[in-house]
């Protein structure tokens, strides 16, 4: 593998690019800096291995191994050939490209993916399957041909341990992103009175007990040529000291709360999590100090009859206002109408962020 530092590429959620960067300088990633897409920095396969496995915020990690000018696709087809793709593909390895042309000379994204394609496998020997587990992004963009890999094979949110989803399922890179964005760092407790599958509430406790987010999956780069098994054992710890704050989940469904309770399980932090199923308007402060409210409610993606939803959230905003007097609130929902309707004294809402289709934002009140 090349020893030469190289850019680092962290795909973002669309509108967490600022909480990724953040938590990508946390984490030790020396001039990370938001860009289109998400943030990029400098390093070298060790900050591979250590991003997939440390981030929260991240979808995939792409490491850009080359980049070369290319202006008709004879030219990109003599330049795919001499490249050194060696460095990320075995003889007979299975491999996908994935290409996209912007403001350059070559227009065909497909014809460019054949080029590229023919010259993994007649240089490289590569085998071009549109299943592979390895993925090649060649992205050309004012004539310019970026080779990346994808070196996080299936998305960062898939943590490994959700077995049991919830209609509507928050990803649990955004839980994180949002959680960061409420000042979450840890300490204190987190409540989420809809909880679903559990995500804020596993998520919390992960982030308090310091548990590595990737410790429980595998990872694409784990197939490349020069991937040291001992060396990534090394950066894999365990958790620090037991959390002192508690984690709380409930929700009227007992499926859900059966699933969420599991999860956690399986990601091992069912310890400092309580589950329980309760109706929004029996909603009971836990004891202890106070800490964040923190719920993705239903807002509704279609056009229709949103009286009841408007009720919803009025009755959300009473309980909290009521019961939970020191406590911060953080909601998740595509209208401001219905974040409005809690009566809850939120600051400006964070930035636009896609959601499964939709645009949501995350709206936050200080201490109530």
């Amino acid at each position: 593998m090349n020893s030469e530092p190289f850019e680092i590429f962290l795909v973002a959620t669309p509108g967490l690019e600022v909480p990724l960067c953040a938590e990508a300088l946390e984490c030790g990633f020396a001039g990370a800096q938001v860009v289109a897409g998400g943030v990029a920095f400098q390093g070298g396969w060790p900050d591979v291995w250590s991003a997939n496995l440390n981030l929260r915020g991240a979808t995939r990690v792409l490491a850009r191994i080359g980049a070369f000018r290319a202006f008709h696709l004879a030219q990109l087809d003599k330049r795919a050939r001499k490249f050194p793709w060696e460095t990320v593909v075995r003889r007979g390895q299975a491999v996908k490209v994935e290409a996209t042309c912007r403001k350059s000379k070559i227009y065909h994204a497909g014809a460019a993916a054949q080029r590229v394609e023919r010259a993994l496998h007649e240089v490289a020997g590569a085998e071009v399957a549109t299943d592979a587990a390895l993925r090649l992004v060649v992205r050309i963009e004012d004539d310019l041909v970026t080779i990346s890999v994808d070196t996080s094979g299936a998305s960062l949110h898939r943590r490994g341990h959700k077995e049991w989803v919830g209609k509507a399922p928050m990803r649990e890179t955004m839980a994180a992103m949002f959680l960061r964005e409420c000042g979450f760092d840890g300490r204190g407790p987190v409540l989420d009175p809809m909880c679903g599958s559990g995500t804020f509430v596993i998520e919390a406790a992960e982030i308090a007990a310091g548990l590595q987010p990737g410790r429980a999956r595998s990872f694409a780069f784990e197939a490349l040529p020069g991937f040291d098994t001992a060396a990534f054992a090394a950066l894999k710890r365990g958790g620090g000291p037991a959390p002192e704050a508690r984690f709380f989940g409930s929700d009227r469904d007992d499926g859900a709360i059966r699933g969420a309770a599991e999860n956690a399980a399986r990601a091992g932090v069912e310890g400092w999590c309580s589950f329980s199923r309760a109706a929004l308007a029996d909603l009971n402060r836990p004891e202890g100090p106070p800490g964040l409210v923190i719920v993705n409610p239903p807002y509704g993606a279609r056009i229709g009859n949103k009286r009841p939803l408007f009720a919803l959230h009025n009755m959300l905003g009473q309980v909290l206002r009521e019961g939970f007097a020191g406590w911060r609130v953080g909601i998740v929902t595509s209208e401001a109408g219905l974040a409005r309707a809690t009566g809850l004294p939120f600051t400006a809402p964070g930035p636009v962020v896609a959601h499964g289709g939709l645009k949501v934002r995350l709206w936050q009140t200080g201490p109530l």
